[in-house]
Parts: C-alpha cells; sequence; structure tokens
C-alpha cells in the first residue's frame, strides 16, 4: 500500500536531523513510531473487515449454488421408500434368542491411582481383618 524505499527512508532521516534537534529528536521517532503503528492497525482491521465480509458474501453465493443443484438432484432422483425383507442373518439371530442366556463375569474393579492430593485411602472392604500380624508385616510397619 505504502511503498517506502531505503533510500527514502534515509533522506528523510537526514531531513529530520537538520529539522529537529538532537535533543527532541528521540521524542519525535517515539511519537512518529506511535503513529505509524496507530495507522497500520487502522488498515488492518479494514483489510481484514472488509476480506470477512466478501468470504461471508461468497458462502451466501455458494450456498445458493448448493440449494439449487440439491433441489435439482432431489427433482430428478425422488426419494424411494426402502423395505426390508427378513434375511438368513436376522433367521439366525432369532434362534440365538431362543437359546439360553449367556453369564457374564463381572469386571474386576481397581483401587483409585494416587492422585495430586497424595495416596488414596484404602475402602472399608480392602482393610485386612483385625488380629495378630504376621512378623513379616510388623517389620513392614516399623
Amino acid at each position: 500500500m505504502f511503498d517506502v524505499a531505503s533510500s527514502e527512508v534515509i533522506i528523510l532521516g537526514v531531513v529530520a536531523l537538520l529539522v529537529i534537534p538532537p535533543k527532541d529528536l528521540p521524542k519525535a521517532m517515539r511519537t512518529a513510531g506511535y503513529w505509524i503503528g496507530r495507522v497500520r492497525g487502522v488498515a488492518t482491521q479494514f483489510r481484514s473487515g472488509f476480506d470477512s465480509m466478501l468470504r461471508e458474501a461468497e458462502l451466501h453465493e455458494m450456498e445458493k449454488k448448493w440449494a439449487a443443484e440439491n433441489e435439482r438432484i432431489m427433482r430428478e432422483h425422488p426419494p424411494t421408500p426402502v423395505q426390508m425383507l427378513p434375511s438368513a442373518d436376522s433367521a439366525a439371530s432369532a434362534a440365538e434368542e431362543d437359546a439360553a442366556p449367556h453369564t457374564v463375569e463381572q469386571p474386576v474393579l481397581l483401587p483409585p491411582h494416587d492422585g495430586p492430593a497424595g495416596p488414596a485411602q484404602p475402602a472399608a472392604a480392602d482393610t485386612p481383618p483385625a488380629g495378630p500380624a504376621s512378623p513379616a508385616s510388623r517389620a513392614v510397619q516399623s
């Protein structure tokens, strides 16, 4: 959009040194950079808004084309109801339903793993019965 060559930037820098005193030059450069950034931001925002409007218009146009094409296809090939006929597979599955029920093994539940809150507390069913402990378990507890 704004094409600035490096030679033009050098000429602008020399003119700025001649016109603006060296003491005020950093402040002038900051101000110029600020305004250039604002202009670029507005241009980018304008461009992205314009692009999104174009995309929406193109999508709307494509949806109209797809709807017209879909309507044409549906006119040429109207939907017909599909009638299901019994097959050999359905006869086999009906015979299985009449057979004796199968037993299914129950899944084994594992205790919860150690999470970020620390080790999990054992459930009441997992605790060993109270009574005299074996010498090996006394050594582990000590």
